[in-house]
């Protein structure tokens, strides 16, 4: 929201008053005084007048879990234990998932209640590469390279996956790089070849890698380096 408008809509001040005290550099933003009316004001914002505090502003906060096999990625589910159990802080409710994994999926899952960080992370527009150990049933020939890098038709959805690219590792055994989150994507993609996918760890997402220091089910905060890093 606008500062002005957040002014504006308090009611002690008027518009005139609102264009007086921004003029005046009587108001704080984070600390710092703000003469902008469109500088931004959000749910974490510290807004002062002088000496009042007009919104003290929630800590933003963020953290890393590695996910383990059978949880789920939402907030509640009737039968089965979810991620945010994993989690034990204040305010659980006020969290969410940045990037789901499927029920058997495991690795790194960001949490976090800042809905601005977490768009930019998960948004189709940031293209931020998701880095996946895959082991399969059969084995993986070179051929899945060139497929995978032309994009995969999905009649479901009616488009083609973007180019991702894959590292063989062993005969069934690979590391797959896209930057896309569609449904089931990586299990599909090795479906194209009748393969099934029997392990699928989520090692990096963009910047983020998972810290090696973390058992299945155990998390961390992000330090505020790799806050930024999004």
């Amino acid at each position: 929201m606008r500062l002005d408008r957040f002014l504006s809509n308090l009611p002690r001040f008027n518009r005139q008053q609102v264009r007086l005290l921004l003029v005046q550099r009587r108001v704080r933003i984070d600390g710092q005084p703000v003469s902008d009316p469109r500088a931004e004001v959000d749910e974490f914002s510290r807004v002062e007048l002088d000496e009042d505090v007009l919104q003290a502003g929630k800590p933003a906060r963020y953290f890393m879990l590695h996910k383990p096999m059978g949880c789920v990625s939402a907030t509640r589910d009737p039968e089965h234990r979810t991620v945010l159990e994993l989690i034990h802080e204040p305010d659980p409710q006020e969290l969410h998932i940045a990037g789901r994994l499927d029920y058997n999926t495991t690795g790194l899952m960001l949490i976090t209640n800042d809905g601005h960080w977490s768009r930019r992370l998960t948004q189709p527009q940031t293209k931020l590469p998701k880095l996946y150990y895959v082991e399969t049933e059969d084995e993986i020939g070179p051929e899945y390279i060139q497929t995978f890098a032309e994009g995969l038709y999905f009649a479901f959805e009616d488009l083609t996956t973007l180019p991702a690219q894959l590292q063989i590792l062993g005969p069934r055994s690979a590391r797959l790089s896209i930057v896309e989150g569609r449904y089931h994507q990586v299990k599909r993609m090795f479906g194209h070849f009748n393969n099934k996918v029997l392990r699928l760890h989520r090692e990096r997402m963009g910047p983020l890698l998972l810290d090696e220091r973390l058992a299945p089910g155990e998390y961390r905060p992000l330090s505020a380096d790799e806050i930024r890093l999004i």
